[in-house]
């Protein structure tokens, strides 16, 4: 049976984390699409780029699936739901950061959902998750007067941000994961430079440190972060991993930044039913982050839910989507009512901060 509890598996399970194009669309693109594609087109076939099979791509994928751990590997995950997903995200280079096997995998599931007629095909919140987190990222920067800004993604994983999307191109922009994560990405858009001619970002740095210990932002700053800049903070499928103690003070490590500097944060956050998909896997959780983050020093918070009119993108067609079913009901609603299932929520939050006059 199709729930509300299953399709949230099925579409976060690739939680947590791109070639620059010569006239790639805007972020804010609004597409009109039907369970993901334009006219009920068939999906786009997997066709595995040749550099997968290399020699060293293919041995470092090999050591990805039997030397990391889920959380890692996670980030293999989320690439694949980005290059399968890539008539709408365009992300040229999520193959190579993929790897076959995710590929393989995700696009069965894709396949299958689309055969049954499903409402929700596998990996659509992370495709609307990661249009939302374009959008603002660019909305974020337009909002700062004058010159570059500085861009933090913790927990980066695969993600290629910084080689697909033209408003980071004037950007300082800081990566931060887990040192075995970047080594690997490194490694891989090397060889796609290399090969394709990929078009490296005009300022990228990435920094190896765990964000559970006290030291990552010492590490940040030696790596050339100025607290004193203007900066745009990314934390996509990031908190929900960490324990309620290390997301809190990730947060409020982000939050004193407010009192310095025009500060942006954009953020994903579980609801407590979520986190219960896998209690193993996820941590923390919130059910009122709109309400959390103010305490903590931020202001402007906007939230959103999958489904919401900046957070749909075209790819939620079916009015009987269980997207739209859940924002319906109260937030405050735990169990749906309609097939008992557990109210499953994914929020998506916009803050800001201001240093005092």
């Amino acid at each position: 049976m199709w729930t509300a509890r299953t399709a949230f598996v099925l579409c976060v399970a690739i939680f947590p984390y791109l070639y620059q194009q010569k006239n790639p669309p805007p972020p804010l693109q609004v597409y009109v699409f039907i369970n993901g594609l334009p006219d009920e087109k068939p999906w786009p076939e997997l066709k595995l780029p040749e550099l997968l099979g290399s020699g060293t791509v293919k041995a470092l994928h090999a050591a990805i699936e039997s030397e990391w751990d889920s959380l890692r590997r996670s980030a293999c995950q989320m690439a694949a739901g980005r290059a399968l997903w890539k008539h709408v995200i365009h992300d040229e280079v999520a193959e190579l950061l993929a790897g076959e096997t995710y590929l393989k995998n995700i696009y069965e599931k894709i396949k299958n959902d689309r055969l049954n007629n499903a409402k929700e095909i596998h990996g659509v919140i992370l495709a609307v998750r990661t249009l939302w987190f374009d959008s603002k990222l660019e909305a974020a920067l337009s909002s700062f007067d004058g010159g570059g800004a500085q861009v933090v993604l913790l927990g980066a994983g695969m993600d290629a941000r910084s080689y697909r999307l033209n408003c980071l191109k004037e950007s300082n922009i800081f990566e931060v994961d887990f040192p075995e994560v970047l080594n690997a990405k490194t490694t891989i858009l090397e060889e796609a430079v290399n090969s394709r001619g990929l078009v490296t970002p005009k300022s990228l740095s990435r920094v190896a440190a765990d964000l559970t210990e006290d030291d990552w932002l010492e590490k940040l700053q030696t790596s050339g972060f100025e607290p004193m800049k203007n900066t745009v903070w990314i934390l996509e499928g990031l908190l929900y991993y960490l324990s309620h103690t290390h997301a809190m003070k990730l947060l409020r490590t982000i939050a004193e930044k407010c009192n310095i500097t025009h500060t942006v944060l954009l953020a994903d956050f579980m609801n407590k039913q979520a986190t219960t998909l896998s209690s193993s896997t996820y941590h923390f959780y919130c059910d009122w982050p709109d309400e959390l983050l103010p305490s903590l020093g931020f202001s402007d918070v906007k939230l959103s839910q999958i489904g919401d009119p900046d957070a749909r993108f075209g790819l939620l067609q079916d009015p009987l989507n269980l997207f739209d079913k859940l924002r319906n009901l109260p937030r405050s609603i735990q169990i749906h009512p309609d097939d008992g299932t557990p109210c499953c929520r994914l929020y998506l939050l916009q803050a800001c901060g201001l240093p005092s006059s």
